[in-house]
């Protein structure tokens, strides 16, 4: 209540402004204006055209495509020029058509299910057998792979996982070429949700496709097969149809505005564009989607640019582990030096709180009189030292770029969360836009100061922030660090 009545003393009480802000002492005068010019702005119309217009847009469909050069029009239509469509390619493209499935015997049960992410159809006749536990995947659990030949391997995620994400991942990238050896004819795998609720996700980094057939089942479609499995032998059948493509052209979106005293410095602000299916990306990640593409109408808007350039990114590949965050990096390798900060936005429009600095403390400094004075009075005036990877700051921080997500309150996000509920109806109007100006008022004094918010940090000092978050070994297994 206090943050919304926050919001409309300042719609009140904004008045135009004439003067232009030239040193860190007259930044508020034109954050202020931006932050008016987002709580005014169009952002919901811009996201319910972009969720009910296109949907769920997996990386490389024809959906994501649509919307890539719908964005790109979008950036065009506020007066931006320099708006380019920057390709790279992934290995194999996707899209889910069907999936059923049931238990057999001893109990005939159809199943809740869905295709992992990159699974292979089965053939029309689909798969069928006897199912096998399998809760170690470790080098010495797979020499066990022999005796499932013919089976159907039911992956009990409970325990895969309870090693952390990151190790879980390293081992599953073994585990599915010496399941495909040993003859295993298909793997299921419960959701982590009640409700037989499922999520889309796949389970292989880099959208590559798995080499043998898997879907996720309903969480109490598991627990059944498990108990039925304490008094002898479950069979269950399947049948997934899905659209498989060879290596596939994505294209990241990008849009810059270019400054006025230092155009050769930048600032990133930048969000996935692409989802998963379920449901039409809404949370995950429209409202990120929406904020860059609302951030830069308002930056244009000003009619001046700031003294740094501004680019916008609208990223592919972000669900099969950040490939067109990663990619740019990669294309762009020779001008990150110039790069004064990165700012994301990919956690859903809760309650906004501040920004993660990503483990590092001089950031945090540097960033606390912004906080204090610019972002306490929207909402945004927290910092936290929690350092992630889940997301396309990630690919920037190995380059010890200021790296800035945005930090909002998720107790509901996982609600929705690349499931079928993740739709334009449940975003919050005030949270939204709360959020979106935290990342128009950030990114303006970051573009406009007199110096760079933060220096870039050397990449031994990246390697002990990977380290103390126990990120290091997840990160050099997919190839993306090097200590």
């Amino acid at each position: 209540m206090i943050l919304r009545r926050c919001f409309a003393l300042l719609l009140c009480t904004f008045l135009a402004l004439s003067g232009w802000a030239q040193s860190p002492a007259d930044l508020k005068p034109v954050t202020d204006r931006l932050a008016a010019s987002v709580f005014t702005g169009p952002s919901m119309s811009t996201l319910r055209e972009l969720t009910d217009g296109y949907g769920g847009r997996v990386t490389g469909s024809p959906a994501h495509n649509r919307a890539a050069e719908w964005a790109a029009a979008k950036f065009r239509s506020y007066g931006i020029s320099d708006v380019k469509l920057e390709s790279f390619t992934i290995p194999a493209g996707w899209q889910r058509v069907s999936a059923s499935g049931s238990i057999m015997s001893p109990l005939p049960r159809p199943l809740y299910i869905a295709s992992l992410g990159w699974s292979p159809s089965t053939s029309s006749s689909g798969v069928h057998g006897s199912v096998v536990v399998v809760s170690d995947i470790s080098p010495a659990g797979l020499k066990e792979a022999e005796k499932w030949r013919g089976k159907i391997v039911y992956l009990d995620t409970t325990k895969v996982f309870a090693l952390g994400f990151a190790k879980a991942l390293v081992q599953l990238d073994g585990a599915w070429p010496a399941f495909q050896k040993a003859g295993v004819i298909g793997v299921i795998m419960p959701d982590r949700d009640k409700n037989d609720v499922l999520n889309a996700h796949d389970m292989l980094w880099g959208a590559k496709m798995l080499p043998l057939p898997a879907a996720g089942i309903g969480m109490e479609d598991g627990k059944l097969i498990q108990r039925l499995l304490d008094q002898g032998p479950v069979t269950v059948q399947f049948s997934l149809e899905n659209k498989v493509a060879g290596p596939t052209e994505v294209h990241n979106v990008v849009a810059q505005i270019r400054g006025s005293d230092r155009p050769e410095e930048w600032i990133l602000i930048g969000a996935h564009l692409d989802s998963w299916d379920f449901g039409t990306g809404a949370e995950d990640n429209g409202t990120g989607s929406v904020s860059v593409l609302e951030v830069a109408r308002a930056f244009s808007s000003l009619g001046k640019p700031p003294r740094r350039s501004v680019r916008f990114a609208l990223w592919g590949g972000e669900e099969q582990g950040l490939l067109g965050s990663y990619a740019y990096t990669q294309s762009h390798k020779d001008e990150l030096s110039h790069c004064v900060a990165v700012l994301n936005t990919d956690n859903g429009a809760g309650h906004p709180k501040g920004w993660k600095v990503e483990g590092r403390k001089d950031l945090k400094a540097a960033m606390q009189p912004w906080s204090d004075n610019l972002l306490k009075d929207i909402g945004g005036g927290d910092l936290s030292m929690e350092t992630t990877f889940d997301t396309d700051h990630g690919p920037f921080m190995l380059y010890g770029i200021p790296s800035l997500d945005l930090w909002v309150d998720l107790t509901k996000y996982f609600e929705l969360h690349h499931k079928a509920g993740d739709t334009f109806d449940k975003v919050d109007v005030v949270d939204f836009k709360a959020g979106t100006a935290i990342v128009a008022v950030t990114a303006y004094a970051a573009a406009q100061s007199d110096v760079p918010i933060a220096p870039h940090i050397d990449h031994a000092a990246v390697g002990e922030i990977l380290k103390d978050a126990k990120l290091d070994e997840l990160l050099e297994h997919i190839g993306m660090w090097k200590p």
